[in-house]
């Protein structure tokens, strides 16, 4: 037994795989001379031990409905695999790859994010949201989330440089269509509800900071177009606390009220910085105001938990349909905003230099 035979056979009984399943190495392939054998192509080519499908399966907690080891291993074979595939292995048939699946998969996972940010912030601006659903269920989270469930080792795929009419295929991509490809299917073994639950456990259940993705050009004039569209007395702000004025490190704490409540508070180095931070504050608190746990309700509850016709069962649980959120406002857009560009600075003096 040569040295390459025996690091291979000890690497095999370190990592718990029969010794009966290890193919012989060198392979037949390396003894052509045209053309020279290529151990990394080699090793890419080489499937997956079945057993590391069904731990997989197992470890996620979908041992009871992935019980196939071809449904799991098409889940792990990316689109870009089938063409080196083909270029090796001319007379073997391709195998099953997971295109199809994680398109599906894709669509689903944005209908269940969407669904479920907009219905806990109504208040949330589009392209926010936009944002949110990206950070839960992107190509980078997706990613992210396969790799702690173990899916690189049984990743199939290939490198592809970008075309005019086609992206690049890099690991990333390649890795993300693995939980995408599982959510389509559970929905095919299972249900719509049951695909919910499993983007709900792995994805949904992640904070993601909303407050870094709101920015405001000008916090004061939304402010100001906010409180005019609830009816509300014109935004004061007022200095609550501050230490060190005549110092080289003063704090000033600002509060901007609306009557006698209080919307927001911020604090800085300089008073303008103060009330910036107050507005931006008392934005936040109304675009992320977020629906309570148990009132919180999504369209998506409405279908069957069982495989069938949606339209024939009928839904399995009254729904309520929560009421519609405040659209964001956009000052200062072709003109449509309440306050007038001219007067700008004239606001900005009314409310700032009056209490402060």
């Amino acid at each position: 037994m040569g040295h390459a035979q025996k690091r291979l056979y000890s690497t095999a009984a370190k990592l718990a795989i029969a010794p009966s399943y290890i193919r012989p190495f060198p392979p037949k392939e390396s003894f052509k001379s045209s053309p020279p054998f290529d151990p990394e192509v080699w090793a890419a080519l080489q499937p997956p031990a079945k057993s590391a499908f069904f731990a997989f399966a197992h470890r996620i907690g979908l041992g009871t409905i992935l019980t196939s080891e071809k449904t799991i291993q098409q889940a792990c074979v990316h689109p870009s695999f089938l063409q080196f595939h083909q270029q090796y292995y001319p007379k073997e048939p391709l195998p099953a790859s997971n295109g199809q699946l994680a398109l599906m998969g894709n669509s689903l996972m944005g209908l269940f994010a969407s669904e479920y940010l907009h219905a806990s912030y109504p208040h949330l601006p589009l392209r926010v949201l936009k944002a949110a659903v990206s950070a839960h269920v992107g190509p980078l989270t997706c990613a992210s989330v396969a790799q702690e469930m173990g899916a690189i080792p049984l990743l199939r795929w290939r490198r592809q440089p970008g075309t005019p009419t086609r992206p690049a295929v890099m690991h990333t991509d390649a890795l993300s269509s693995i939980p995408r490809a599982i959510t389509a299917l559970i929905y095919q073994e299972r249900s719509l509800p049951a695909a919910r639950k499993f983007v709900h456990s792995f994805f949904l259940s992640r904070e993601a900071d909303l407050r870094t993705m709101i920015k405001f050009s000008n916090p004061k004039k939304a402010l100001m177009d906010t409180v005019a569209k609830f009816k509300r007395e014109k935004p004061k702000s007022r200095l609550l606390k501050e230490t060190g004025r005549f110092s080289n490190s003063p704090i000033f704490v600002v509060g901007i009220y609306s009557g006698p409540d209080q919307l927001g508070e911020g604090f800085g180095s300089s008073l303008r910085m103060a009330e910036y931070r107050a507005a931006e504050d008392a934005l936040h608190r109304v675009y992320l105001t977020r629906t309570p746990t148990h009132l919180l309700q999504l369209p998506s509850s409405t279908f069957p938990s069982e495989r069938g016709d949606v339209f024939k069962d009928g839904p399995e649980g009254e729904y309520v349909a929560s009421p519609i959120g405040e659209a964001e406002v956009r000052y200062a857009s072709s003109g449509r905003s309440h306050i007038d560009e001219d007067k700008d600075d004239r606001h900005e003096d009314e409310w700032s230099d009056e209490d402060i």
